[in-house]
């Protein structure tokens, strides 16, 4: 650990702050994180937490998400600009359109949503328990947004109607990966277990052994005989997965798969962030209190 790591932990103690972090999240990140997950268990974790203070070193929903779950709370994010932009590519009136076309339609939300459009939501889910989430509905048809290739997924997973909101919703990052990457990946490491995110598009899904969430992948790796691991997903899950299990060997599909606005935080800005109790994310009373009976909706269904 260096100087400026061990002086982020003093001043996290002398604040009583927690930190989070997404397995997304730079190594030097990830070892000052009281907790780093998933979505799901980001979002878990935040609905437990009983400090005053919270680092999300996460994208803009993710600390908004924090802070609908604990309104008494001070939640920071030490970039403001971490913005998703999967996220911003369902705005609240392209969501009001599609509810007035399918009135009878349930509405799901992924978690990577803002919470002007969380706060319209029946349910939210993320890539852990999508196909739950929807199957817990009692509704035949269904608006799913904002990423059209977890929709997909959903869709072959259940015999209700999945409409995407937006058409066209995705994430860039996993939107980087082709089959020829996975398959080009398994002649160079034929035993290897092919580990894809449910974001990915459909060509490659169909490829991989198993779909699942980043905490589904850390899981899986933990749990086989396997040393060799194709990730599909964001790079830094492998150092993610290389520091629970030092010995497996974790292969991103593609080094070029960086989430930029994940890499804003830095240990000098979480540092300025906590020291200042600077970026603070405040969710509007009236929305937050929509957009909390969605989200705990969710967990209740995940519980």
């Amino acid at each position: 650990m260096n100087q400026l790591q061990s002086e982020i932990i003093k001043l996290k103690k002398d604040k009583d702050a927690i930190i989070l972090a997404h397995n997304y999240q730079r190594k030097e990140i990830q070892e000052i994180a009281d907790f780093s997950g998933d979505s799901l268990e980001l979002c878990i974790e935040a609905s437990k937490i009983h400090k005053p203070i919270v680092v999300f070193c996460g994208v803009d929903f993710m600390a908004e998400t924090a802070n609908i779950l604990n309104p008494d709370k001070k939640v920071l994010i030490p970039d403001r600009e971490a913005e998703c932009p999967m996220a911003h590519m369902l705005s609240l009136k392209k969501l009001k359109k599609a509810k007035k076309e399918h009135p009878d339609a349930a509405v799901v939300l992924y978690i990577n949503t803002l919470a002007e459009a969380k706060a319209e939501a029946d349910i939210l889910c993320t890539s852990a328990n999508a196909v739950e989430v929807t199957e817990s509905l009692k509704e035949d048809k269904i608006l799913f947004g904002p990423d059209k290739n977890l929709a997909w997924y959903v869709s072959q997973r259940t015999d209700k109607e999945i409409i995407p909101v937006p058409e066209d919703g995705h994430c860039y990052v996993h939107k980087m990966f082709t089959a020829e990457q996975v398959r080009k990946l398994k002649k160079e490491y034929p035993n290897a277990e092919v580990l894809i995110h449910p974001e990915c598009d459909p060509e490659v899904q169909e490829l991989a052994d198993m779909i699942l969430s980043t905490g589904g992948m850390l899981r899986r790796v933990g749990e086989s005989s396997n040393r060799d691991f194709i990730i599909g997903t964001e790079v830094d899950m492998t150092t993610r997965i290389k520091m629970e299990f030092p010995n497996k060997n974790p292969i991103p599909l593609s080094r070029e798969a960086i989430c930029d606005p994940m890499k804003l935080h830095t240990l000098p800005r979480v540092k300025n962030s906590l020291l200042k109790e600077k970026h603070v994310v405040k969710v509007p009373d009236e929305i937050a209190k929509k957009a909390k009976r969605a989200v705990e909706r969710m967990l209740e269904v995940s519980a």
